[in-house]
């Protein structure tokens, strides 16, 4: 790439950088999964050289980002349908008198088996697991200091609810 591309990008990515960001954070309600989409519309607009071909750059930005938006939102809806992480540690406390001797030592039983199970994770899925539901981390703040993509900390997320769930439901 010759430094006039190098020019002809950054002044793409100047011109209209603020806008992409403002619509996509009112799209998708977050600052860290807008400037997610907005960082991969650049790389998709750059693959390819995709920004010397379009007629009307800013339009083409645009596009690529809310197809990309699509995409999350559609991600984001089968996470939710398929798991939600606040099931698993409410289903994992029993609803019972605690002043009763046997069930505080159920309770105690079935925290065992759950810390048992989270020490069985693999090291990466178990801090982040960790860090997640007791430090209270956002899926962006574990990337970014595990060094990992976001998509990465919701895989690894996903295994371990998925992991504890089969647990509780045995």
């Amino acid at each position: 790439m010759n430094s006039l591309s190098n020019i002809e990008i950054a002044a793409l990515v100047q011109a209209y950088d603020e806008e992409l960001r403002r619509v996509m954070t009112r799209r998708c309600g977050c600052i860290d999964t807008a400037a997610d989409i907005v960082q991969e519309t650049y790389q998709r607009m750059l693959s390819g050289n995709l920004w010397q071909q379009a007629e009307n750059p800013r339009a083409l930005l645009h596009r690529i980002a809310a197809n990309l938006a699509v995409d999350y939102e559609r991600r984001a809806a089968v996470r939710h349908r398929h798991i939600t992480s606040e099931n698993v540690a409410t289903d994992w406390v029993a609803e019972t008198d605690s002043r009763q001797p046997d069930a505080v030592l159920a309770n105690q039983q079935r925290l065992q088996q759950l810390s048992v199970a989270i020490e069985a994770l693999p090291p990466k899925c178990r801090t982040v697991f960790m860090l997640r539901k007791f430090d209270g981390l956002s899926h962006a703040e574990i990337a970014e200091r595990l060094g990992i993509s976001r998509n990465m900390v919701e895989k690894h997320l996903r295994h371990a609810l998925t992991v504890l769930q089969q647990l509780n439901d045995e």
